[in-house]
């Protein structure tokens, strides 16, 4: 049986707002394209084990010292889903948990995961991964990047070009502020179904795993996390749907002009890259 943390996710987070977007319809700062990474210098010569290890140390104090001031609200939160499937979740108007009838054209998870989703619980009141609507919190999660390029990986069972998927991107703040009660919002620290998977499930713990996973530079917790809202999600806290390439945003596009919703569509081919980053 796994045991909860004692606490789980705030819902009073203030201050978070998306910015001007850039042309390819991503908030500025975000887009590889239109604002560049600087390339690292490279030192002349290699530092010393010491001065590694000092400087190590500082990147973890910055890191830490970053998380304590992390907005969480403003954590953005994925959900991955094939082009296929965007049909039907207009129509419903909401992003369905599995236990609550979710019916995918093309479902990606193999059947060992969804039977594991199932049948693990979060709490001591029975409720399963199943019963939750998963989340990445960060657009390059593992299982995602194995779909990206193409890996075997035994949560999944696809054969679909990620160019042929999408990427729904909402927020901490946008959900959190939608629900409401303890066991509607769950994190994990990796993924879900893991046997050392730890839940936090109510405000203070949600609170402090986000910014323990925003902490740890070197840690690749946060790309196999979860951010699990119990039973389903409207689509119109979804801020941006996010594609590979110009077909598919005009699929998406279409989709939307039969829908009741004009949700941004932004194309972002760094997030659909089988260079992983």
């Amino acid at each position: 049986m796994r045991v909860p943390l004692t606490c789980g996710l705030s819902h009073a987070y203030e201050g978070f707002h998306l910015s001007d977007e850039c042309r390819h319809g991503l908030a500025n700062g975000v887009c590889d394209a239109c604002f560049p990474k600087a390339r690292p210098e490279v030192p002349v010569t290699p530092p010393s084990t010491r001065a590694s290890r000092a400087r190590t140390a500082t990147l973890s104090r910055k890191a830490a010292a970053e998380a304590s001031e992390l907005d969480l609200g403003a954590q953005r939160v994925y959900h991955v889903t094939h082009l296929d499937n965007l049909a039907s979740i207009l129509a419903d108007g909401l992003l369905k948990a599995d236990a609550a009838g979710a019916a995918p054209a093309i479902d990606i998870s193999s059947p060992h995961a969804r039977e594991a989703r199932r049948t693990i619980t979060v709490d001591d009141e029975g409720n399963a991964v199943a019963d939750y609507v998963p989340f990445f919190l960060s657009p390059t999660s593992t299982a995602w990047g194995s779909v990206r390029t193409g890996s075997v990986d035994p949560r999944l069972v696809t054969d679909a070009s990620a160019n042929d998927f999408v990427l729904l991107v909402s927020s901490v703040k946008a959900v959190a502020d939608a629900r409401s009660g303890e066991s509607q919002l769950v994190i994990s620290d990796r993924d879900a179904t893991h046997p050392l998977a730890r839940f936090a499930i109510a405000p203070d713990a949600g609170d402090r795993m986000l910014r323990r996973l925003n902490a740890d530079l070197d840690s690749p917790s946060i790309l196999e996390a979860e951010f699990l809202v119990k039973e389903s999600v409207p689509f119109e806290l979804v801020t941006v749907i996010t594609v590979a390439n110009d077909r598919a945003r005009n699929t998406v596009k279409e989709l939307l002009r039969g829908s009741a919703y004009n949700t941004r569509v932004a194309i972002h081919p760094p997030w659909f890259s089988a260079e992983v980053v």
